[in-house]
């Protein structure tokens, strides 16, 4: 009987692992990255904190901006000119928080009625922004009137006016000294040293002013741009009240503060007698500021153009005399 042949049996093939099957989709340059990566423990770890910082980078915006309630905004509303009732009412629906900061008394507008606001209108804040208010008082503040006599006109207005007041007219008087302080009156009264007189913030104070005859005249200065507050204090520090006040017809009693001076009488840079009133014309619109303005710079130059002549032929006839 023939012997059955016998057949090797076939080895079992190795299946590649998984990695390795991975790992042929895998571009080598990543590959070699790689491996290098593993092999080296600084490599390593360098790697590993990199990771961790992004994630952790992302993490902290993530929370801060759930924190600060990034990309939420609302819009201010105006809350000028109502009254702090109205004004909590409109705060509340943006959840916007209130605080009075200052009061202040305008007599022609109502008690507790909003004068100002900061942030202003219109401007986007985050929720539970604070908005800083200023109402009207109920009634005036009072305060002592400060004793200024003695001192030069200057320093009287500083002194009234951080005090919360200021002038209601100058009265030159012939003295030594120009522009030297020599009494102070309130309702006709004199202020004298430690009297202590009280009076509502801004009163105006009456301020009996020296003059030297022999002194220049004050030259009127530039008030055209700025507001009344401003002009009025500008003309009071040269020796110059104001005269007559006008305003455009449409600007009611809350829009004045913002009024501007546009046209003044006399103009800039001629002179006048000290005590001299100078008229003036406010508006809200800024074209009309601005146009004014080059019109008063070109006649003021013109104004010392016609000065430096009439000077130059005044002393031409002073040396043709001395000559004679």
């Amino acid at each position: 009987m023939p012997t059955p042949q016998r057949h090797p049996t076939p080895k079992p093939q190795r299946r590649p692992a998984a990695g390795s099957r991975n790992r042929r989709h895998i571009p080598p340059i990543l590959i070699r990255i790689y491996d290098t990566i593993r092999g080296n423990i600084l490599l390593r770890n360098l790697v590993m904190a990199l990771c961790l910082g992004i994630i952790l980078y992302f993490i902290i915006n993530l929370s801060l901006g759930i924190y600060t309630r990034h990309g939420q905004k609302f819009i201010v509303p105006q809350m000028i000119g109502h009254t702090l009732t109205e004004a909590e009412t409109m705060a509340a629906k943006g959840e916007l928080r209130i605080e009075v900061i200052d009061s202040l008394y305008m007599p022609k507008q109502r008690p507790g009625q909003i004068l100002d606001q900061s942030p202003k209108p219109g401007m986007g804040v985050k929720k539970g922004r604070r908005i800083f208010l200023t109402i009207n008082a109920s009634r005036p503040r009072m305060d002592i009137i400060p004793y200024v006599t003695g001192y030069s006109l200057r320093q009287a207005k500083n002194m009234l006016e951080t005090k919360g007041f200021e002038i209601e007219k100058l009265v030159y008087r012939s003295d030594m000294a120009t522009n030297n302080v020599l009494d102070e009156l309130y309702n006709g009264i004199s202020i004298t040293q430690g009297s202590r007189t009280e009076a509502e913030l801004g009163s105006g104070i009456t301020l009996i002013v020296g003059v030297n005859h022999s002194s220049p005249l004050p030259r009127i200065p530039k008030v055209i741009g700025l507001t009344l507050r401003e002009a009025k204090s500008r003309l009071w520090e040269v020796g110059l009240n104001v005269g007559r006040i006008r305003y455009d017809s449409g600007i009611d009693g809350t829009e004045t503060e913002d009024a501007r001076v546009y046209r003044q009488e006399p103009n800039q840079q001629s002179r006048t007698d000290y005590g001299g009133k100078i008229s003036l014309w406010l508006t809200l619109d800024t074209r009309k500021i601005t146009s004014s303005s080059k019109e008063s710079d070109a006649a003021a130059r013109r104004y010392a153009v016609e000065e430096e002549e009439e000077e130059t032929g005044d002393m031409q006839l002073e040396e043709e005399a001395d000559a004679r």
